[in-house]
């Protein structure tokens, strides 16, 4: 048996289904079932039962399953601490959605490599599903994201409470003029529909989170962001407010190893990150740097 069977694995009990997981795994489905097959034989015993509607654990893969997850944690360790450059004591991997970046992740890398000079930091950026399928092959050690799912092995804890409300860069004009929806996940784009029936088919759909701002300033649009990352484009008067319309709560989560091997360093990651949270939320972080 070696790892990649282990993540097959895995991606088939988070899919549900096998052909769900090949696009996890990123290989055909036959390659996924013969890797199971290999596995099973040196098993000696089927671990999912499979049906028309998808697949279930047998006993013999509940008991396989924390041992799978155990195999990746333990091949990413193993692999981290040999990469390890030089001068450095451990690594940490850390991944956040394209919005958790701006005006909070990257200003907690600074304090965190403050207090922690002698741990490496790798940052990624990445949807949700991305970030919650490495955080379950253990690839990623911590994750701050809008829509976490809960799985075994991990600790999920809020982080923030952002609020997405409507700027424009164009006050002058009605903002149905020129509106750009911005894909915030599922709750979002019910209470949007529910809040504005007649945006059923905006010229211009974003997923891109925060980038998306630049994007409002360029077209003179509208659209929705967290009133967080914005703040600063409204200091400016780059941006302005839409007034009578809603706002919605959008809050952050972060997400972790709860067996991370070295659990001082996670304690420094959360508690640096609570801060940079509270800052951020208070307003109390300093202004961007192309704010003069």
């Amino acid at each position: 048996m070696d790892v990649v069977q282990a993540r097959t694995f895995l991606a088939i009990v988070e899919a549900g289904n096998f052909s769900e997981a090949a696009k996890r795994v990123y290989v055909t489905q036959s390659t996924v079932s013969a890797r199971i097959r290999a596995l099973e034989d040196q098993l000696g015993k089927p671990l999912f039962n499979r049906s028309k509607g998808g697949c279930e654990l047998t006993p013999a893969g509940h008991q396989f399953y924390r041992f799978a997850r155990s195999i990746v944690r333990v091949w990413e360790e193993a692999r981290h601490q040999v990469a390890l450059p030089a001068g450095y004591e451990d690594t940490l991997i850390v991944g956040g959605q394209y919005a958790l970046w701006n005006r909070l992740l990257l200003r907690w890398v600074q304090d965190f490599r403050d207090i922690r000079p002698k741990v490496a930091v790798k940052c990624e950026i990445g949807m949700p599903q991305r970030l919650m399928r490495e955080m379950s092959e253990g690839v990623m050690d911590m994750a701050v994201l809008y829509t976490p799912e809960r799985r075994p092995g991990m600790v999920v804890e809020e982080l923030l409470e952002d609020r997405l409300i409507m700027v424009t860069s164009r006050p002058d004009t009605d903002f149905r003029e020129n509106y750009v929806f911005v894909d915030w996940g599922d709750e979002f784009r019910s209470a949007h529909s529910a809040a504005f029936p007649e945006i059923h088919n905006p010229g211009v759909t974003l997923e891109l989170g925060a980038l998306g701002v630049n994007l409002l300033l360029n077209m003179g649009a509208s659209g929705y962001f967290p009133e967080r990352v914005v703040q600063s484009h409204l200091d400016q008067g780059l941006l302005t407010r839409v007034d009578g319309v809603p706002d919605f709560s959008y809050p952050a989560f972060v997400v972790y190893q709860e067996a991370f091997s070295t659990p001082e360093i996670i304690a420094d990651a959360l508690s640096t990150l609570k801060s940079i949270a509270d800052k951020a939320v208070s307003g109390a972080l300093p202004a961007p740097y192309w704010v003069r």
